[in-house]
């Protein structure tokens, strides 16, 4: 019997090469159609962008801390709500509010009001507050410390928690009534605390107040510079998430 002749034209490999392309294209549709059905986290979205806007510090008014409050978590909250919104937007007016009191104030330069994904931080320069390894609250500072109280008694703020946290630099402290840094860096907390209870008469369920000593530094302790920087009591207002605290 004759032997039946190959196609020149159609070589065997062709028949395989043919079905895998075939189901190459197969799958480029399928996975092109789940794209199209899927739906864009603008939320999600508008986060992430607006944690980028400027934080690189290349663009006009660089940031080196976001300031919408969720970016920095382990991950985004599943649909930001109209009230993680207003809570924004009231965090952000505070600021706005201190900033400029402390500008009329001539302080500027000493206050610093940052927003985080856990609040709003106050930060003091200690010298506004304390006079060097003491720890009563100097006359003059009591007026700013009596203006940040009457604000976040307010009642948009009134069901937050807010935590009053002492830092010093590494120097060591060694006193009769402050034998190390804890000691310094907590009755300083207490004593900013005690204003905003008895003279704000701040519901003292809101109220908390922790000590660090120097283990907490926002610079390095390398010149006195940057141990002035270290040296600070930080005013942190909570997000409802953090630290909502009910009403009587």
């Amino acid at each position: 019997m004759a032997k039946k002749k190959k196609c020149p034209e159609c070589p065997v490999e062709a028949t395989w090469k043919d079905t895998y392309g075939d189901m190459i294209t197969l799958l480029l549709c399928f996975f092109v159609l789940l794209f199209s059905f899927a739906e864009i986290d603008v939320q999600k979205f508008q986060a992430i962008m607006q944690s980028f806007d400027g934080s690189l510090g290349v663009m006009e008014g660089g940031k080196t801390i976001s300031e919408f409050p969720f970016i920095n978590m382990g991950s985004l909250p599943e649909e930001l709500t109209t009230d993680d919104y207003e809570e924004v937007d009231t965090m952000t007016a505070l600021k706005e509010e201190i900033e400029e009191y402390a500008e009329d104030e001539g302080v500027e330069d000493s206050i610093d009001v940052i927003m985080t994904e856990k609040g709003l931080i106050i930060r003091v320069m200690d010298s506004v507050f304390f006079d060097p390894g003491r720890a009563d609250i100097k006359t003059g500072a009591k007026e700013i410390i009596l203006f940040i109280g009457n604000l976040l008694s307010e009642d948009r703020f009134r069901d937050r928690g807010i935590n009053i946290e002492g830092h010093t630099d590494n120097v060591p402290m060694n006193t009769v009534q402050f034998p190390s840094n804890w000691e310094l860096s907590c009755i300083r907390a207490i004593n900013v605390l005690k204003i905003l209870e008895n003279e704000v008469q701040m519901d003292s369920r809101r109220l908390s107040a922790s000590g660090y000593g120097p283990n907490r530094p926002i610079a390095l302790n390398d010149t006195s510079e940057n141990r002035a920087l270290n040296r600070r009591v930080d005013i942190v207002v909570l997000n409802s998430q953090y630290g909502k605290v009910e009403s009587k």
